[in-house]
């Protein structure tokens, strides 16, 4: 099993880790810890080199298989080993923007289900532009605009964020934790990441954030769409 570094710390960029396995077939690497996120729940996976000495190895996507995550390195003529020990360095710009956008995807849903109710029913987001679908029958100009203005003012607040590793039956006695239609969470789950915008939402969630809401920046919501009766699309981005 990979230890998940960022789950606990988001914001480490570099780390040094034994390796556990490699697979020549599909240049995949498992490390025994790492901090690039393998992505999931819409969160796209990190970027990043890994290294041995001056041999560097570019990490071209990162990915969770069963309880390990791989490194999947980009083609060259060697490979590590296993029981190398590597040092891994996250491409941070592109991590650090992911982390905005999505801490700006859970102030979204966090001022809709608090001041409409209305529960996710799908989502997706990349490097500063994210998208959310909620159970809406309408939505209108003027109702996103006063959706915008709602999260640019917890965004102001300076809110803090908080990242809690609980056993899976505290965390279900918490009310609303998913906020999904559907319960993502798989059943077999013995303990439950939950990430709180202090004063706004707590939810489930394994992806990375940052410390405050602060640091997100502005939110604009560039577009909207009925995806069906009772289901409309949000286009958010930050700069």
């Amino acid at each position: 099993m990979t230890e998940a570094l960022f789950h606990t710390d988001s914001y480490l960029k570099e780390f040094s880790a034994l390796v556990t396995a490699v697979n020549p077939e599909t240049r995949a690497v498992v490390l025994e810890r790492t901090a690039f996120y393998p992505g999931g729940g819409g969160q796209p996976c990190d970027l990043g080199t890994l290294a041995l000495g001056n041999t560097v190895w570019q990490v071209e996507k990162t990915r969770k298989v069963g309880a390990d995550i791989e490194h999947i390195l980009a083609a060259s003529e060697s490979l590590p080993s296993a029981g190398d020990t590597l040092a891994g360095t996250l491409d941070w710009e592109r991590r650090y923007r992911l982390m905005r956008t999505h801490t700006a995807m859970h102030i979204l849903c966090g001022v809709i289900f608090r001041d409409f109710g209305a529960q996710v029913t799908g989502g997706d987001m990349d490097i500063k532009q994210a998208r959310m679908d909620f159970e809406f029958e309408s939505m209108t100009r003027d109702l996103v605009e006063v959706i915008e203005a709602a999260i640019n003012r917890e965004v102001e607040k300076d809110l803090p964020l908080r990242v809690r590793i609980l056993p899976r039956e505290e965390a279900f006695q918490i009310p609303d934790l998913i906020r999904t239609k559907i319960n993502l969470l798989p059943p077999g789950i013995s303990e439950v990441r939950t990430v709180e915008i202090v004063g706004l939402d707590l939810q489930a969630d394994g992806g990375t954030h940052v410390h405050s809401t602060k640091e997100v920046g502005p939110i604009r919501i560039v577009d909207y769409k009925s995806k069906g009766k009772i289901n409309k699309r949000l286009y958010v981005e930050i700069e």
